[in-house]
């Protein structure tokens, strides 16, 4: 097996010292990270954490990770062992050029050997992407932040919110193409029938190569009431089974209560940051449904 190297960068809100706050205080770790977690923060130190908030470490006797560097503000490393393989997770924390009360994070997550499970990249990616969405919600005051439960037989994303709109005006701003546009901001296309189109029109860069997302399909659809849309695999992987987005809306006084579920995934890992991109695109809904202005809904994962 071949050795697996995954490198991210986060900006994060806050300046660097308290970004290794944030990574290195066990009471911070459990408010975003893990349900458990024990640190001793010295070179050499405990860095250990578990529970079922933690991919592949659910109990305290699974958790050995230890630091394999600690500079505070600076950097931290640490040894995961997952899925019987030996890795090593490293973060370097710098202030942000463009904003001295921000931070710049780059970190990687190095396997000598690749775990031998299926789509090991994705899930490290995954992992990761996960992970930014819930320091960035809890460095900015805690609103927004989710938790995977990894032993979950049937994960999923589900969110609620109330729409000072009525449901005529939230149903037409998921199925009317200039409406969808402005809240998710690419073109789209959509034959409103069971069985129709509803395409985003993406275009993003996989691996080098341009890749255009594939049209989601129409399972279910009722005026005013409801609508449910497939969801292919956006890194277009065809091995992996659609999962399945839907929007629920019932009359709440002169509103509209929303319940969204984004489900059928493979792995919990899987959810990546779905849940704080759909989190910001239902405040862009409801922004458009409401007939105002997108320039007040904040900047995602800022």
């Amino acid at each position: 097996m071949s050795e697996l190297k995954h490198e991210f960068t986060w900006k994060l809100p806050a300046r660097p010292a308290r970004v290794f706050a944030a990574l290195t205080d066990q009471a911070e770790l459990t408010q975003w990270f893990a349900e458990h977690a024990e640190v001793q923060p010295e070179l050499g130190g405990a860095y250990r954490f578990w529970g079922k908030y933690t991919y592949g470490t659910p109990s305290q006797a699974d958790a050995t990770q230890r630091i394999t560097k600690f500079a505070p503000s600076q950097a931290l490393s640490y040894a995961w062992r997952i899925h019987d393989r030996d890795s090593e997770v490293a973060f370097v924390i710098e202030t942000d050029p463009e904003n001295p009360e921000a931070s710049i994070v780059k970190g990687s997550h190095t396997f000598a050997e690749s775990p031998a499970i299926n789509r090991a990249k994705e899930m490290i990616d995954d992992h990761w992407r996960f992970n930014w969405g819930n320091i960035s919600a809890h460095i900015a005051g805690g609103q927004g932040k989710m938790f995977v439960d990894y032993g979950d037989a049937d994960p999923n994303v589900s969110l609620s919110i109330f729409i000072d709109a009525p449901p005529s005006a939230v149903f037409r701003t998921l199925i009317d193409p200039e409406k969808i546009q402005q809240w998710f901001g690419v073109a789209a296309a959509v034959d409103p029938r069971l069985g129709g189109d509803w395409h985003l029109k993406m275009e993003f860069e996989k691996e080098g190569k341009k890749v255009t997302s594939p049209p989601c399909r129409i399972l279910d659809i009722v005026e005013n009431e409801r609508l449910s849309i497939s969801w292919p695999d956006w890194r277009g992987d065809k091995s992996v089974p659609d999962q399945k987005v839907t929007w629920t809306l019932k009359p709440e006084g002169a509103g509209t209560r929303v319940e969204f579920k984004h489900d059928g995934f493979v792995r919990a890992v899987d959810i990546s940051d779905y849940p704080f991109g759909w989190g910001w695109f239902l405040s862009r809904i409801t922004a458009v449904a409401e007939g105002k202005s997108l320039d007040a809904v904040p900047a995602e994962h800022q």
